[in-house]
């Protein structure tokens, strides 16, 4: 999530629009007037995530922090569109999840960040280890430097606790059954439509 240079909330992942839009330029330097014009792949125009709200208003969405100027115009749009229940705040900054959890109040679904999940991990072999509260869920890859993350014993210490926990970015048929067989809660992946199949096949879908 980012926010335009007059302050509009952009739904899009890259700080540019030069890696995947026709466009080129930072959107933080940039009014909304020009941003709308950019084109991914030269057809879909970025949305603003107040449009994402209304036009799918029963879904729920995993929404990262990727900048600090988009922490207050986040947490006042779901203020505004009572959105607490259709959102969880991500980032890999901790230190701007927990400014987002305090402008908004305990309300505001977060994920853990890296010490969180550490701490998960470690008290997942019985290692005592402290954990923040205020999370809902663990937001992790599979495996991280060739040290594997998910496990029946990492997704059972995260149900003990109440948390949900959420796997990126997964793209193999084969590991997204294998991470389903786990017990995993959510699953990020690049394909949907791999995705679709998977969970339709697990009488999972829809």
């Amino acid at each position: 999530m980012h926010t335009t240079a007059d302050g509009r909330l952009v739904a899009f992942h890259d700080p540019t629009l030069d890696r995947v839009t026709d466009a080129r330029g930072r959107i933080a330097r940039l009014p909304w007037s020009a941003v709308r014009r950019a084109r991914v792949a030269g057809r879909e125009p970025l949305p603003l995530f107040e449009e994402l709200l209304e036009e799918f208003p029963d879904a729920r969405w995993n929404v990262d922090l990727k900048a600090e100027s988009a922490l207050e115009p986040l947490v006042s749009l779901v203020r505004r569109a009572n959105a607490w229940d259709r959102v969880c705040v991500g980032s890999f900054n901790e230190g701007r999840v927990a400014r987002a959890r305090r402008a908004a109040g305990e309300r505001l679904a977060t994920s853990f960040g890296v010490r969180g999940v550490v701490g998960l991990r470690l008290r997942s072999y019985g290692i005592p280890a402290a954990l923040r509260a205020g999370a809902v869920a663990a937001q992790v890859p599979e495996a991280q430097g060739g040290v594997r993350v998910v496990d029946r014993r990492f997704v059972r210490e995260a149900h003990a606790r109440g948390l949900q926990v959420h796997v990126w970015t997964v793209n193999d048929p084969a590991r997204m059954e294998a991470l389903l067989d786990l017990g995993v809660d959510g699953i990020m992946t690049d394909h949907l439509e791999t995705l679709r199949t998977v969970l339709t096949g697990r009488g999972a879908w829809g």
